[in-house]
């Protein structure tokens, strides 16, 4: 598993060593077009899927994908997920680099428990913007992860690192095919199919289930993966306060089981929403049986997959 971060000057200052502690590459702050210069080659194709899944900040990605990251990571299958941002303002209590360093943690061993790879890119939370530098950047990460399948929370959200980190996966549907555009990295053949995760918000338009899929079989894991991000799902993350997570184990554990069950209720919520789009998928028999699920709308600015597609992009 790789995982990449980056941070200012003024924060290896602040945080010392501790980086190197944590077995963390801390690279100067520079401009987001020479970070993504530094370009890996482009990964070969073995007969296996390549899914890219991209989130605002490192909790993201993991609380829409984890499910179905996990099914495809035990089918061999390869997954990565990317926080675009470093999460260095999420949290009550504590910020910058300690917090940036905390959090890329986390999430390198949720990816760990998942069997996929991570990367968090080297932008200050509440600040990425879709600018051509970052439009290079996404582009450059799909065409070297060699992508099949991208997948992106919609633009409609409450948070601007959301939106934005969604419109630059849009920004870069068409631009990952374009011969000219960053050229260092060669394009991609085919059009990968881009897909956004489920959400509540209903305006300009509401979320569509194009496909829902089970996630029964890894539910238990998933959630133990999860648990993992103590700063934002036990702590509260920005909006959370001291009492969530008291000193005391008793405590502690309280708040663990409580998380826990809330993340299953989401999923099972997830299930029960979007019945007919699992029935459709799975037949009626099946489809009706399916406890925990993630969904998942088809993006037009890419690839457009037939119904026996999306069967070999999600085989389970």
């Amino acid at each position: 598993m790789k995982t990449r971060v980056g941070f200012s000057a003024l924060t290896l200052l602040a945080v010392g060593g501790l980086e190197f502690a944590l077995g963390i590459a801390v690279r100067e702050h520079r401009p987001q077009m020479a970070f993504a210069k530094q370009a890996e080659p482009q990964a070969p194709k073995d007969g296996k899927l390549r899914v890219i899944i991209f989130g605002a900040h490192p909790d993201d990605a993991e609380y829409f994908g984890a499910g179905v990251a996990m099914q495809w990571a035990k089918l061999g299958h390869h997954v990565k997920l990317v926080s675009a941002t470093n999460g260095d303002i999420g949290h009550w209590q504590m910020a910058g680099g300690p917090l940036a360093i905390r959090r890329t943690k986390e999430v390198m061993e949720v990816a760990r428990r998942l069997g996929v790879t991570t990367e968090v890119l080297d932008n200050h939370d509440g600040e990425i913007l879709p600018t051509l530098e970052n439009r290079r950047t996404f582009t450059r990460l799909i065409r070297q992860w060699n992508a099949d399948v991208v997948i992106a929370n919609r633009p409609n959200d409450y948070h601007p690192d959301h939106r934005y980190t969604s419109i630059l996966v849009q920004d870069s549907a068409y631009m990952v095919t374009v011969p000219f555009f960053t050229p260092d990295v060669a394009p991609l053949k085919k059009n990968p199919v881009f897909l956004y995760a489920s959400d509540h918000f209903r305006r300009p338009n509401p979320f569509t289930a194009d496909v829902a899929v089970a996630i029964d079989d890894v539910i238990d894991p998933t959630l133990d993966a999860l648990l993992v991000m103590e700063s934002q799902i036990h702590e509260g993350g920005a909006n959370g306060h001291a009492g969530l997570y008291p000193a005391d184990e008793a405590g502690r554990q309280r708040r663990r089981d409580e998380v826990r069950t809330d993340l299953r209720k989401l999923y099972s919520g997830y299930a029960n929403r979007y019945r007919d789009a699992l029935i459709k998928f799975y037949g009626e028999e099946r489809g009706r049986k399916v406890r925990y699920a993630q969904a998942f709308e088809v993006c037009e600015y890419g690839r457009q997959p037939s119904r026996d597609e999306l069967k070999k992009i999600f085989p389970f």
